[in-house]
């Protein structure tokens, strides 16, 4: 596929279970760039902060901010600099779950501890946002059977729906494509895919919401 007019740097962002993984993962393979993912099997607070958010908010974020900075040394170093990378997340979104979950002192300890680790961040060339319904996120979560996520409620997940759709609605640091995958499947459905490479392949300008085929996912 010719690479002169794709983003060298992509990022997938939206909730929990909305496919972000998955559409990374085949912008990787088609495209050949390399592919920086989240790593939440890795982290061993996970499972108990569904359980318990306010007991170990703070540790499973202090876990996800050292993840990030090793990531960054990983993939984007100065010596990287004309790497061409696929992620399925933007850095800011520590700040956001932070501020979702942690106390105002546990976050003021976070944020100092975070400025240790790294404090910019490479900003993506452009950001695929994915929204989707709670319910239907909910449905996704279930069915990909994930221990660590058998607490997730769709209350917590109405949540995190309304804090994205804050964040990237006032977001200007990156070209944005939106788009509601409620009824879409970029894996299965070749016209779904296709149609928004076509839109990854423009020169993208600001903030453009998107509507693909739909489709039954």
């Amino acid at each position: 596929m010719n690479q002169d007019k794709i983003p060298s740097y992509i990022a997938v962002e939206g909730p929990i279970g909305v496919g972000k993984t998955s559409l990374a993962r085949k912008i990787s393979a088609d495209f050949g760039h390399q592919l920086c993912l989240e790593q939440p099997d890795e982290n061993p607070f996970l499972k108990d902060f569904y359980e318990n958010r306010q007991k170990f908010a703070f540790a499973t974020q202090i876990h996800f901010v050292m993840q990030r900075s090793h990531q960054l040394n990983k993939y984007f170093s100065e010596s990287l600099i004309e790497q061409r990378i696929v992620s399925d997340f933007i850095f800011e979104k520590e700040d956001l779950f932070a501020g979702l979950n942690l106390s105002a002192d546990e976050y003021k300890v976070f944020a100092e501890v975070k400025s240790k680790f790294y404090i910019n961040s490479p900003k993506p060339d452009l950001v695929i946002y994915l929204q989707a319904s709670p319910k239907q996120l909910l449905n996704r979560v279930k069915e990909r059977g994930k221990v660590y996520e058998e607490q997730i409620s769709l209350e917590y997940l109405e949540k995190i729906c309304e804090m994205y759709s804050g964040f990237f609605f006032s977001y200007y640091d990156s070209p944005l494509l939106v788009i509601n995958v409620d009824n879409v499947d970029f894996v299965s459905n070749p016209e779904d895919y296709n149609e928004l490479v076509s839109h990854i392949k423009r020169d993208v300008v600001g903030k453009e919401y998107i509507n693909l085929s739909q489709t039954i996912f």
